[in-house]
This record gives structure tokens, C-alpha cells and sequence, in this order.
């Protein structure tokens, strides 16, 4: 469990992001280095016997083994927890490994979740699939019905769960609102902050007591390691800890190294990303074969203001919807030629994806609906490449 204790040259960083997310790192060693060396080894060393004793009580504050703590996944978390204004963190191998362990964490027989329909595919099948073998059942609530969220809060309900932006259907949702409504209720607010990162949003301000990442997306940012975080109140995430201590899923120090490197270029990298985005939606939204364009920062979203209120920019995924449904979906992947496809998102190349017929197709036509995937629906995750680039290659498969 990491409480950013990190420092610059021995002083306190920045608080600015950019200065911070570069400069803060583990203290140097011996060797003087200039960035943080990796620490692969799966067990330390103590003094002695009391040295041991002490450290396994938590009477002081040492690593024992890469399971439970590492310096490099410390120094990942703790840039985190700092980013986002949490008291603690802890680190797993995947983002859903960090869902289900703060999930698993929280909850017991005979709970009740709220969460926004539309989710992650995998998260909707930890809600529907598996969690209800635990008795733990979960009540979805539409974004357009938002304001009426009290009417699905229930006297067993525990944690009220949100993405925002959702993931795929690109939905707004207010922190805000939501932070009062679980104050209110008494209930565990936890907020999926994939698709905004750090940089663009921090959900602990309206009132989230936990932030969950995948950071395989924008945090990594180049598609090349797998990880997540939990981030938030200090007496929640000691809890996810232990939990995680003893079942395993904690991430490895090679990708803790390689994502604690791509923080220092998530504020450039996220703004850049946000830039092609919005163009690419523009030129999406005037485009005769698209029915629909949803993106944050485009002035026809219907929760607009609420993005701007919240969000710094609009983040880097444009949702948009095809004329011929599955069938129009099919075709144009088929014809796209520079862009990628790929079931990942937030990466340096741009990415598209048709859930109907890809990541969603073992779904029913009502589930898909259930969780805002319409059978056109065309998930743009975009890059970094020239932005008349993109634009070329998605106008010649739409045309």
C-alpha cells in the first residue's frame, strides 16, 4: 500500500502535474542514477531477527516482498494516488484485476451495487454473471435518467459505481451530483477515471472515495504493458491491500517502471490526443453516412456542459454510429486501412472498434442495448498520427 512519500533530489516536487508527474521518483541510491533502476527481486533481505519481526508486524515501513510491495510499483502508485488527490494506492496487473479486487474487497453477501449502464463489457459481466453467485446484485440506471438515481438505492445497497466517460457509449456523467448522492446515502463511491486519466480529471474533488484505472490505456499510453490502480481513502485502499496481499493480482515491477516512465509524457501526450479528437469528431458529425457523434467537448453532446465542467478536454475516444448497423459496421472496418483494429484504446495509434460484431458480439441484442451498444456503434480510440491523416483513412472507409 503506497501514501506518495515520494521526493525530487531529496526535496518535496511540485505540485504542479506536469513538474511532478517528471520529477517525482524513488529516492537514488549508492549508484547516483539519474532515473529510477529497476528492482526485480521477488523477496528482500533484513538485519536480523527483530529487523524481520518488526517489519512483518508493521512496525516499521520496509518491503518484504514484490506480492505485497516493490520500490518501482510504490513509486507508479504513489504518482497516482498524488495525481488524483487520494490518501493511498495500490497497484494490480490489470485494470480489471483492480475492479474486482476493490469489488471483492467491499462487498458480501447480500449487497447491492448502482451502477451506470453502461460499462466496460467486463465489468457488466462481473455484475451479471458472477457477483450474483455471491448474492450481490446490481441495479443499472440509464444517463438520461440520472437524476433519479435515489429511486434505485435499496437499504442493502453498499457502492454506487461509475465511468465517466463510459466506456463505449461515451456518456457523461456529474460528479458532483453523484458525489452529494452518496454522501446522502451513506454509500461507497467508486469511480472508473479510464478514459479521462488523471490529467483531465479527478474524480476525489466531487466526492469519490476510490479511483480505479486501467492503466494498460492512456496511462501507458504506447500499448505495451498490462496494469491498474485503486486510489483513494486511506482506510478503503488498506483494506484492498489485504485483500490483494493474500489473493495475488499485484502488478509486476517491470510494467510499474515502464508506466512510472510514461506518466512523465501523460500531460503532453493527453492534450495532443485531445486535439486530433476533436477534430476527428467535427469532421465525424458533418460526415452523411454517421447518424450520430458523441464526444465530450462537441457542443451537440447532451451532457456538454457538465464535461466542461468537470473535464479539462474532451479525451481522446469518439463514439459514432454507422448507417447499415452491423452489417455497415463490418464494412467499414474492412475498409479502413491505416488505423488499427484492436480491442485496446488509449494507445499512440488510432483505433477502431465495432463492439456489435467484436468485443460485445457473445451479448444478446437486449444486453447490448442494456450497457448503450447499438448494433453501428463505432468506437474510435484516436492516435497521435497527423490528424489529416486519421481523417483521410476513416473519410475513405465511410465513403
Amino acid at each position: 500500500m503506497s501514501q506518495h512519500k515520494l521526493s525530487t533530489d531529496n526535496h518535496q516536487p511540485s505540485n504542479n502535474f506536469e513538474t511532478f508527474a517528471i520529477r517525482a521518483q524513488t529516492e537514488r541510491s549508492q549508484f547516483d542514477e539519474h532515473s529510477t533502476p529497476l528492482y526485480l527481486t521477488s523477496s528482500f533481505v533484513f538485519e536480523d531477527a527483530e529487523d524481520m519481526r518488526a517489519s512483518f508486524a508493521e512496525e516499521k515501513s520496509k518491503n518484504l516482498y514484490s506480492r505485497f510491495s516493490n520500490p518501482n510499483v510504490t513509486e507508479f502508485t504513489d504518482k497516482i494516488a498524488k495525481m488524483e488527490g487520494a490518501e493511498a494506492g495500490y497497484a494490480f496487473a490489470t485494470g480489471m484485476a483492480a475492479i474486482y479486487s476493490t469489488f471483492a474487497t467491499l462487498l458480501n453477501a447480500g449487497d447491492h451495487i448502482v451502477s451506470c449502464q453502461s460499462v466496460f463489457g467486463s465489468t457488466h459481466t462481473l455484475f451479471t454473471k458472477y457477483f450474483p453467485k455471491w448474492n450481490i446484485d446490481t441495479t443499472y440506471f440509464k444517463a438520461e435518467d440520472a437524476e433519479n438515481v435515489e429511486k434505485y438505492i435499496q437499504p442493502n445497497t453498499k457502492i454506487l459505481y461509475l465511468e465517466t466517460p463510459t466506456n463505449p457509449a461515451i456518456e457523461v456523467l456529474d460528479l458532483e451530483f453523484f458525489g452529494q448522492i452518496t454522501k446522502k446515502h451513506n454509500l461507497i463511491f467508486i469511480v472508473d477515471n479510464c478514459f479521462a486519466t488523471p490529467y483531465l480529471q479527478q474524480p476525489i474533488k466531487y466526492g469519490a472515495d476510490i479511483v480505479v484505472h486501467s492503466a494498460t490505456k492512456l496511462i501507458d499510453g504506447q500499448g505495451r504493458v498490462l496494469g491498474g490502480v485503486a486510489v483513494g481513502k486511506e482506510d478503503l485502499i488498506r483494506e484492498i491491500y489485504l485483500f490483494a496481499r493474500n489473493t495475488g493480482p499485484a502488478m509486476s515491477p517491470f510494467n510499474a517502471w515502464v508506466l512510472s516512465k510514461s506518466l512523465e509524457t501523460l500531460a503532453i501526450r493527453v492534450e495532443k490526443h485531445c486535439e486530433n479528437a476533436l477534430k476527428v469528431a467535427e469532421f465525424l458529425e458533418s460526415h452523411p453516412n454517421v447518424e450520430l457523434t458523441k464526444y465530450p467537448f462537441l457542443q451537440s453532446h447532451p451532457s456538454y456542459e457538465i464535461a466542461k465542467k468537470q473535464m479539462k478536454l474532451g479525451g481522446n475516444i469518439v463514439a459514432f454510429e454507422i448507417k447499415g448497423g452491423i452489417e455497415g459496421g463490418r464494412k467499414f472496418l474492412d475498409k479502413i486501412k491505416m488505423c488499427s483494429l484492436s480491442a485496446n484504446l488509449g494507445d499512440t495509434r488510432t483505433i477502431v472498434t465495432h463492439p456489435a460484431s467484436t468485443t460485445h458480439s457473445k451479448l444478446s441484442d437486449e444486453e447490448r442495448n442494456e450497457v448503450g451498444i447499438t448494433a453501428g456503434l463505432v468506437r474510435c480510440s484516436v492516435g497521435l498520427e497527423n490528424v489529416e491523416d486519421i481523417i483521410a483513412d476513416l473519410k475513405q472507409a465511410l465513403d
